[in-house]
This record gives C-alpha cells, structure tokens and sequence, in this order.
C-alpha cells in the first residue's frame, strides 16, 4: 500500500467518491455535508493498494496553528490490515513538515480505539456531527 498527496481533479474525484461511498452510501451522511467548504483549503491524501487501485482517503488542514485530520476512510473490503494506519501515518509525516506540534480530529466513537492505538487521547464530550456520536482527540507530534 502506498499513500499519494492529490495533486489534479482526477485524483480529488477518485478521493470524492470513495468518502461517498464510505459516508454517504455506507453511514447515511447527506452528500452537502460531506463535500463541503473547506476541500480547496485541504491537503488530499488517497492510499492505493498493490494492484495501485484507491481504496482510501484522508484530508489535512491547518486551523489555529493545529492540523487537524478529516475524513479518514477506508473501503469496506480493504479495512482490517492497517490500510487506515497507514494513511494516518502518511498525514501525521505531512504535518511534522508543516512544523505542526499538535493534531486533532473528531472521530466516531466506533474509531476511538484505532486512533487510541495511534497515539491520540480523547479531549471532548461526546457530540453529534451528521448524525454520528463522536469525540475529538488530540495528539502531540
């Protein structure tokens, strides 16, 4: 598996539909939710497995002086042998070039303890974003 920055439309469409999908198709996520305002401020990420097909994405932006992690999805038949890890560590190496020290993201409350794993603790109540109970973590970098 190797992750790629988005670098044209093609590659940012191929991101697109792999979060619809994951989000809107698969977890009931309002399409005007998903694609939203902030897609020409991100960085864009999409891991390929060997066969060089996508089958997952992540998205990178700074906010406050923090990095902070959205949409890190995976394809349902690629999860489960270290497909997301690897995008987070694609993201996380991105954002230590950035001179960021700290990250953060929401994450469902299903991912909490794969982003535990990775070093994130938890730093919110819980609340609702789209529908979905979630909580922000934090990482020091």
């Amino acid at each position: 598996m190797n992750v790629k920055m988005v670098t044209n439309t093609e590659e940012r469409e191929l991101a697109y539909a792999i979060r619809k999908k994951v989000f809107v198709e698969e977890q009931n996520v309002p399409l005007e939710e998903e694609i939203d305002q902030y897609e020409d401020e991100c960085a864009h990420f999409l891991l390929f497995n060997e066969d060089d097909t996508p089958i997952g994405n992540g998205r990178f932006r700074i906010l406050d002086g923090i990095g902070k992690v959205q949409r890190i999805c995976v394809l349902s038949e690629s999860r489960g042998n270290g497909a997301g890890q690897t995008i987070m560590n694609a993201i996380e190496d991105y954002a230590k070039k950035q001179d960021l020290s700290k990250l953060k993201l929401d994450a469902q409350t299903q991912a909490i303890p794969f982003y535990e794993r990775l070093g994130y603790r938890e730093a919110s109540e819980e609340f609702m974003d789209a529908g979905i109970p979630h909580r922000t973590m934090i990482k020091d970098i």
